[in-house]
């Protein structure tokens, strides 16, 4: 194993959530102002997982006042300090970028039961 590779396993987080494309998730992010520290949250639907081990990403969209809005979010980054999972969605795709086209109800995933 390199130096690199070592770095990069000891800034794995230990306890990875279990979400996957489709899935409504909150984030919890930490923001950093100045001094000042707080935690935002940002819901939305998961619409892409990218690569694996330290680089994963995840990123998230919602639409808050008829405007979409979407983040990316590195996994194993200290400022992302927990991911809950809100519901479960019932995707057949591993990119779900259609949801960006559509507006109203046809953009709503549905719930696995």
């Amino acid at each position: 194993m390199t130096v690199l590779e070592a770095f990069a396993s000891q800034q794995l987080k230990s306890e990875v959530p279990q979400f996957n494309v489709g899935d409504t998730v909150k984030v919890h992010q930490r923001i950093v102002e100045g001094t000042r520290e707080r935690t935002q949250l940002f819901e939305g639907t998961v619409i892409a997982k990218k690569n694996g081990g330290i680089s994963e990403t995840f990123t998230v969209r919602r639409v808050s006042f008829g405007v979409g809005t979407e983040k990316t979010f590195p996994l194993h980054s200290p400022n992302v300090q927990k991911v809950e999972v809100v519901r479960h969605g019932k995707v057949r795709r591993a990119k779900l970028y259609y949801l960006r086209d559509r507006v109203g109800k046809s953009a709503k995933v549905k719930e696995k039961i």
